[in-house]
């Protein structure tokens, strides 16, 4: 895998307007909070929810939020990175 850009989420902030425009655009959502992993299709699925799941407490994006092509991970759970390495 290829890091073709990478943001400093302290340093550059992504409220939820933000966040639904950049995730709004993706084909998959998938987020990982502990050992819950839910997959969303923005297409689809309540932009409420989505953003809940994908939003942290400081009304930022989570980190890490990693976009491979259309997909978007956002969260860490050590199964679901080691799914995306294979």
């Amino acid at each position: 895998m290829t890091i073709d850009e990478t943001v400093d989420a302290r340093r550059e902030k992504v409220g939820e307007e933000a966040a639904w425009k950049l995730l709004s655009a993706g084909n998959s959502i998938t987020t990982a909070k502990g050992k819950k992993v839910r997959a969303f299709d923005p297409g689809k699925d309540d932009k409420a929810t989505i953003l809940k799941q994908a939003m942290g407490p400081s009304g930022n994006l989570r980190a890490p939020t990693l976009r491979m092509g259309n997909r978007f991970v956002i969260g860490f759970n050590p199964d679901l990175y080691a799914g995306l390495a294979s």
